[in-house]
């Protein structure tokens, strides 16, 4: 049984040339939307996915504007609205050391240096240079970290376990 990938959600339809207004979910926006590439469309009301080859690739505003082959105007992709977009894990592609899947550090436990449990990742925010790990504590609020060398020492995914060495008022 194949398992399956969330890369994004069509929210809404873009001009009138067949355009899908996508809100990503994803870890590497760049290669699965590159032109040629497959993704499938989930809809509830279907108990098929639709495979869906991207014909072109932008982005606007927070959203990545996406076209499809054999779909050139609004009326046919209307239907994709509220769709989810997957790919298939044999479409995760290698990574270089030291990159991870989201899926693969979802769910991980973080540690201090000093074995102190801070809380366990729960989603992971891409606002720029470098990806920063939200972690549900079990009390408080959730800590924002960065996934920076400074600050992130040892990541096991097999363990589901992180190692940090926290800033000055990072964990406050």
């Amino acid at each position: 049984m194949e398992n399956w990938f969330n890369v994004g959600k069509i929210v809404n339809t873009h001009g009138l040339l067949g355009e899908v207004r996508v809100i990503s979910s994803t870890d590497f926006p760049e290669k699965r939307y590159k032109v040629g590439n497959t993704l499938y469309l989930f809809m509830e009301t279907e108990k098929k996915p639709l495979p869906l080859t991207i014909r072109s690739h932008r982005t606007h505003k927070n959203f990545n504007l996406l076209t499809f082959e054999n779909y050139y105007n609004v009326g046919q992709v209307e239907a994709f609205k509220n769709g989810i977009l997957k790919i298939k894990e044999s479409q995760l592609g290698k990574l270089d050391e030291g990159e991870f899947f989201f899926h693969e550090i979802i769910g991980c436990k973080v540690f201090t240096d000093e074995e102190e449990e801070i809380g366990e990742i729960v989603e992971v925010l891409t606002p720029g240079a470098n990806d920063v790990w939200v972690i549900k504590r079990p009390v408080g609020k959730d800590v924002l970290i960065p996934y920076i060398d400074q600050i992130v020492k040892e990541v096991d995914i097999s363990a589901k376990k992180v190692i940090i060495t926290p800033m000055e008022g990072l964990l406050d």
